[in-house]
């Protein structure tokens, strides 16, 4: 059954969702507000349905799962029951390259033998149109291709291809590396790819976390809500979405399901005030370049007024649709896409743009 126990993993321009057991059951590529490649949270009982990647164990017994400190780097343990066990990291790379910051539509997955002689089964099962269609594969000796209607994705992997396609048991003999991306080659071996990227990762959250300004007591809390909001962040524009995820109801079977992958003001507004209370500045800068941006473009008469909530690129209607290819999360659709409240005239959106900008 789905659960909203999840770990979160993010560069700044997209954000994926991890289970207790190393399920990605939520991803949308290219972006926040894409189409979802991996939609399974919202496919009630069948994650098929959705999409997924995971990575299971045989005979798994026990499971868990934490970040590696000061960073947004997640790490999950499966143990089986004869004594396997295996460690998989997940991470988006986010780093300096060239004089500015590398965030590729890239996940990486790093699998690793802990213990016994572990047989794993790597599921990698996206889906496109909102679960409707299923990829359609070609694949090359170390690389798999999977197309939907408007991209094609490419898993570079030093495991076996075949296995992968008809998802078969395997021994874990060695680390095993993934990366999941746009349909372009790696320039290098897929293992050095990914232990580079996991290393300057690392680095680039650990100096991150040193330049906060924390308190004293329950900085680890703290540290790990700034970097949760900062995973937020649609970087290139500046906008902040007010979450990863759409459709998940406000109360069981409510029907009160808003897709909430865009930028209100308002709650950019308190994003921004609680990271500048721990002097992250940076986050503030960008969102007041995207406020610029909206606020430029609003005036000339007529009914031209600020509206509550704007897309991550500008956007500015954001036409609310149902979602008939999902079931949603457990079952309690509706699924929407897209939020009419870009309708509303609520007010203090103003206050609000005047409270940023000080």
């Amino acid at each position: 059954m789905a659960t909203l126990n999840l770990g979160v993993i993010g560069n700044c321009s997209y954000g994926a969702l991890i289970d207790p057991r190393g399920r990605i059951v939520w991803c949308c590529l290219p972006r926040f507000d894409a189409d979802p490649v991996f939609g399974a949270l919202l496919a009630g009982d069948d994650p098929e349905a959705g999409g997924y990647f995971d990575i299971e164990i045989e005979g798994l017994e026990r499971h868990q799962q934490y970040y590696i400190p000061n960073t947004a780097i997640l790490v999950t343990r499966l143990y089986a029951s004869d004594g396997g066990a295996i460690e998989i990291t997940d991470f988006a790379p986010r780093f300096m390259l060239f004089g500015r910051r590398f965030r590729p539509t890239t996940l990486v997955r790093r699998i690793a033998p802990l213990a016994g002689t572990p047989r794993v089964r790597i599921v990698l099962a996206p889906r496109f149109d909102w679960g409707a269609t299923a990829a359609q594969t070609t694949h090359g000796s170390n690389h798999i291709r999977y197309f939907g209607s408007d991209q094609v994705l490419r898993l570079t992997a030093n495991a076996p291809i075949s296995y992968i396609l008809s998802r078969t048991s395997f021994l874990l003999e060695h680390p095993v590396s993934l990366i999941l991306g746009p349909d372009e080659p790696l320039t290098h071996p897929v293992a050095h790819t990914a232990r580079e990227f996991e290393e300057h990762t690392t680095e680039y959250w650990l100096r991150w976390v040193r330049q906060l300004a924390l308190p004293l007591e329950w900085q680890q809390a703290v540290i790990r809500a700034a970097i949760t909001l900062k995973l937020c962040a649609f970087e290139e524009t500046g906008a902040i979405i007010a979450a990863m995820t759409t459709s998940i109801p406000e109360a069981a079977d409510s029907g009160r399901n808003w897709d909430y992958r865009y930028c209100w003001l308002r709650d950019a507004f308190f994003v921004v005030r609680a990271l500048n209370s721990l002097s992250e500045v940076q986050t503030m800068e960008h969102y007041l370049r995207y406020l610029n941006n909206i606020v430029s473009g609003v005036g000339g008469g007529g009914e031209r007024v600020l509206q509550p909530v704007y897309g991550i690129a500008l956007e500015q209607r954001l036409n609310e649709r149902l979602v008939d290819s999902l079931p949603g999360y457990r079952g309690m659709g509706p699924v929407r896409r897209g939020n009419q409240a870009f309708e509303h005239r609520q007010h203090d959106v103003y206050g609000n743009v005047v409270l940023a900008a000080s």
